[in-house]
């Protein structure tokens, strides 16, 4: 897929929302994208799993045991990121505020990871993934988001291949644009009280 096509996709779903918005990492920002919107569609998720796949340099490819994912918002491309490699597909969840697997998954020992986010903004939560998956195990060689928000900029200690980079400012709670202060905040990320 084209940067364009999967802009469009994004549009098509109203996936990208504006007004004043409190990200995960606890950034404010005036652009929010709401990957469940994209992903709600089976077909349209399905699409843009097999675009991600054909991101991972087939090297990595050929060594993912199992693809994991941080709980809420990596479970669906997680799960369809599973189908287009052929490997199973489980996540993490933080009961207590750190993650940990649950329902009954586990990773054999020495298993080769996937991580699977939707979206990376400062890689904090990545960077918990990661280190919850080594305390389980596995080891993550790699990780794949739809979207990269950190221009760059986030070192998740693993290859890294996004979908798409899409750099909207964000903003230190102290030091927001007066036009945002302006507007009230949501707070739509996992994080959110």
């Amino acid at each position: 897929m084209t940067e364009d096509e999967i802009l469009s996709e994004f549009r098509a779903s109203e996936a990208l929302l504006e007004g004043h918005f409190k990200l995960s990492s606890g950034k404010h920002s005036g652009h929010y994208l709401q990957c469940a919107r994209v992903l709600m569609n089976p077909d349209r998720a399905g699409r843009l799993a097999l675009a991600l796949a054909q991101k991972i340099p087939r090297e990595i490819r050929n060594e993912i045991d199992v693809v994991v994912s941080p709980a809420m918002g990596g479970i669906i491309i997680g799960q369809e990121m599973g189908r287009a490699l052929g490997k199973d597909a489980m996540f993490l969840e933080r009961p207590d505020g750190e993650f940990h697997l649950r329902r009954g998954f586990r990773i054999e020992p020495g298993a080769k990871v996937l991580m699977v986010e939707d979206v990376v903004t400062t890689g904090l939560s990545s960077r918990e993934a990661i280190a919850a998956v080594g305390r389980e195990g596995g080891e993550v060689i790699a990780e794949v988001s739809l979207v990269d928000r950190s221009n760059g900029s986030a070192d998740l200690g693993v290859p890294f291949f996004p979908l798409i980079d899409i750099n909207f400012p964000t903003y230190d709670e102290d030091d927001l644009p007066e036009e945002l202060a302006a507007i009230e905040v949501t707070k739509p990320g996992s994080r959110a009280a």
